[in-house]
């Protein structure tokens, strides 16, 4: 990994780059009212069969599990609109049980960014 204070960003590289960008949404995942109940692992199960469907079709590319105490379950960037990402989480199996709700954001990316 590059030391990145030892690395310049020209004003137009930054030009280049941000013209580049494209449009994601957002999916911020948060514990539900439900989020405790019994069976809840073989919901969580399901949501995440789901998400590895979302992520082989190209819709959902980053998914984040988060485990880290808070409210904050998980988070997901995808290439389909904001009202579509609503329609598709609204369906969640999950979400619909009330072990998990969501909030979306429009969001911008640049092609080509990847997790290592």
């Amino acid at each position: 990994m590059k030391d990145f204070h030892q690395i310049t960003i020209t004003d137009e590289f930054m030009k280049e780059h941000i013209a580049q960008a494209k449009q994601y949404t957002l999916l911020i995942l948060k514990a539900g009212p439900n989020r405790y109940i019994e069976n809840v692992q073989d919901i969580i199960r399901e949501h995440g069969r789901r998400n590895f469907a979302l992520r082989e079709s190209g819709m959902l590319p980053v998914v984040c599990p988060v485990g880290d105490g808070t409210d904050v379950c998980g988070i997901g960037i995808f290439t389909e609109s904001l009202e579509e990402v609503k329609k598709i989480y609204e369906e969640d199996p999950a979400v619909k049980q009330g072990v998990f709700v969501f909030e979306v954001h429009p969001c911008r990316g640049f092609p080509g960014s990847s997790l290592p």
